[in-house]
C-alpha cells in the first residue's frame, strides 16, 4: 500500500504565509507613521546630531591641544559612537517618555497589530534616525585630526548593530521606568557617555573599579566595535564585547517586549 502526499496548493501556501506577510506590512506602516508622526521634529534631531558631533570632536580638540596619534585616532572614532549611544540612550527614551505622559503611545497599542510590531517599528525608525549624526561625525574627526581611516567590511552593519542595541536599551529604559525618572536617567547618561565612558580615550586612563564596571556595560563595546570599523588596521572586537552586546540587545528587547504585553 502507498501513501502519496501532496505539496500544498498555492492557496495554501498564501493562506499560511498570510499572518507574517500581515505583521510585516502592519511593521512597516508603523515605521512610516511614526517618521510621518516625527517628521517636523526629525530636522531638528539632525541638527542636534551634527551640533553633538561637531561640538565632541571640536571641544576634545581644545582639551587636549594637539593630540599625538593614537589619541587623534581615538577622538576621531569616539565622536561618531558618541551620537550613536546619545540618540538610543537619551533622545529615544525622552522621545518614548513623552508619548507615554502625553498618551499617543496607550493609543497606537489599541491598533489590531501584533505587540512586538510596535517595539520593531519604533527600533527601526531610531535605528535609521542615528545614522546621519554619525556620518557627520566621522567627517569632523578626520577634518580635526587629520587620521587616516581603514574601513572594515562590517563597519555598516556594524554601526546599526550598535544603533540598534542603544535604542533597545533606551526604549527599553523607557518602558520600564517611570517616564519621569526615565527623563533623569537619561540626563545622568549624557555625562557618563561623554566623560565616564571609555569612548574617545582607552580604558586604562579610568580607575581599576570603573574599568570593571564597563566590562558589563554595553557602552565599551559599542565604542569598540565602531572604532575597530574605522580603523580596522588599529583596533580590533574582543569575542567577549561582542558577547556582552548580544546580551544587552536581547535583553533589552526582551524587557520592552515584556512591559508592551503587560500594558496590553
Amino acid at each position: 500500500m502507498s501513501v502519496t502526499t501532496q505539496a500544498p496548493a498555492p492557496a495554501a501556501l498564501a493562506t499560511m504565509s498570510r499572518p507574517a506577510a500581515g505583521a510585516l506590512r502592519a511593521t512597516l506602516l508603523l515605521a512610516q507613521w511614526q517618521l510621518r508622526r516625527q517628521a517636523q521634529f526629525i530636522p531638528l534631531l539632525v541638527v542636534v546630531q551634527v551640533f553633538m558631533a561637531v561640538a565632541t570632536v571640536i571641544g576634545y580638540g581644545l582639551l587636549v591641544g594637539n593630540p599625538d596619534p593614537a589619541t587623534a585616532l581615538f577622538l576621531a572614532t569616539g565622536a561618531p559612537t558618541i551620537t550613536l549611544i546619545t540618540v538610543g540612550l537619551v533622545m529615544t527614551p525622552q522621545m518614548v517618555a513623552q508619548a507615554r505622559t502625553e498618551g499617543s503611545l496607550d493609543w497606537m497599542r489599541t491598533l489590531p497589530v501584533p505587540r512586538w510590531a510596535f517595539l520593531a517599528a519604533d527600533l527601526t525608525v531610531w535605528t535609521l534616525i542615528a545614522l546621519p549624526g554619525m556620518v557627520l561625525g566621522i567627517v569632523a574627526g578626520v577634518l580635526r585630526f587629520h587620521v587616516d581611516l581603514s574601513l572594515a567590511p562590517w563597519l555598516v552593519p556594524g554601526a546599526l548593530a550598535v544603533s540598534l542595541v542603544s535604542a533597545a536599551v533606551g526604549y527599553a529604559m523607557a518602558s520600564l521606568l517611570p517616564p519621569q525618572v526615565a527623563m533623569l536617567v537619561t540626563q545622568a547618561l549624557v555625562f557618563i557617555v561623554l566623560l565616564f565612558s571609555p569612548v574617545s580615550y582607552p580604558s586604562e586612563r579610568m580607575p581599576q573599579w570603573l574599568q570593571g564596571v564597563h566590562e558589563w556595560l554595553p557602552i565599551e563595546p559599542m565604542a569598540q566595535l565602531v572604532r575597530s570599523g574605522l580603523a580596522h588596521d588599529t583596533f580590533d572586537m574582543p569575542l567577549r564585547s561582542v558577547v556582552v552586546l548580544v546580551a544587552w540587545g536581547t535583553a533589552a528587547v526582551a524587557g520592552a517586549a515584556a512591559a508592551l504585553r503587560h500594558r496590553a
